[in-house]
């Protein structure tokens, strides 16, 4: 059985931050990763998509983390084909964008915006950056997020081979945002492809019904590890504010319709990341604690030094373990 690790998409969320989660005396950038690495096993950054990650801000995260955490770390969005403004890249890069914007719909992942030279840039620095996770062992993966426009198809296909040949080494995840990745006629393919790059297919939960609803499609592709990113089940996904988008609170039924798929999952990966992206005030912590307790998961490294509870609460059991 692998390990099962829970957190959520965020821990430095404004929203999350104004929520009083954190408890006085750490609610500083040093005190709230100390305090999250407490209560979870694994966090995602997502600052890492909108704009290039620092070696010195990864060597800090490690630094402030004990061993065994892990950190699930976005890429940066023109290696995805996402809308990329000049104001992202470091400043010796912004003249190299041409027109001063790369990626969208119009060019895709290929984006003639991007110049090969700029992208073989920011592939090394951002490689770079990551250097000081991995050498530490807190690097989980680094989650490629693909936009609603990349779909299936032969171009496709041969921009993930080409990704996974420039991230050699790493552990990838890969989570889709077009549905038809994932429907019946396709999963199988979709599932091969990526187990022939070693990439983790990442399963999702958001709500169904939508055009751009993707199925809660559970597959292990890798052995090393699984993902699954729950994004709350607001029908405003796609559309609205991030609030409108991402607010939702999770209900008890909701957690237990993932815990057979999450020990599922857990016989055939050696690490299984269960993250919560429902981050809108608090949501997604009480959900991640929820979920833990859910599914007996690793405690946290830092489980033994809880620190105060927030709202004057009797202190919880670290996730994982039952309440006394």
């Amino acid at each position: 059985m692998g390990r099962i690790r829970v957190g959520t998409c965020s821990w430095t969320d404004k929203a999350l931050v104004g929520s009083g989660w954190y408890p006085p005396g750490r609610r500083d950038a040093e005190g709230r990763l100390r305090f999250y690495a407490s209560r979870f096993a694994v966090a995602e950054v997502d600052a890492t998509y909108y704009g290039l990650p620092a070696e010195r801000s990864s060597r800090v995260w490690a630094e402030r983390t004990p061993e065994g955490f892990r950190f699930d770390v976005k890429a940066f969005s023109l290696l995805t084909g996402h809308p990329t403004t000049a104001r992202a890249l470091p400043e010796d890069l912004r003249g190299e964008l041409r027109g001063g914007y790369g990626g969208g719909a119009r060019g895709g992942p290929a984006s003639p915006a991007a110049a090969p030279e700029l992208l073989d840039e920011v592939w090394r620095r951002f490689a770079g950056a990551l250097e000081p996770l991995r050498r530490a062992g807190r690097l989980g993966a680094v989650l490629f997020q693909f936009p609603p426009w990349f779909a299936p198809g032969a171009r496709a296909a041969a921009y993930l081979r080409a990704a996974r040949e420039r991230a050699a080494g790493w552990p990838v995840s890969v989570e889709f945002r077009h549905p038809a990745w994932w429907r019946p006629e396709r999963r199988a393919d979709t599932a091969a492809l990526l187990a022939d790059l070693d990439a983790s297919a990442v399963a999702v939960d958001m709500a169904q019904g939508l055009p751009s609803s993707v199925p809660p499609v559970a597959e292990v592709t890798s052995a090393r590890l699984a993902v699954i990113r729950l994004h709350g089940r607001s029908p405003a996904w796609g559309t609205g504010s991030k609030e409108d988008r991402f607010r939702h609170d999770y209900t008890p039924a909701e957690l237990a319709q993932w815990t057979p798929r999450i020990h599922a999952m857990a016989e055939r990966a050696r690490d299984v990341h269960v993250l919560f992206n429902n981050c809108c005030a608090d949501a997604a912590v009480r959900a991640a604690e929820a979920m833990a307790r859910l599914v007996a998961a690793e405690p946290a490294p830092g489980a033994a030094e809880p620190g105060p509870s927030p709202a004057g609460e009797a202190p919880q059991a670290p996730p994982g373990h039952a309440a006394p």
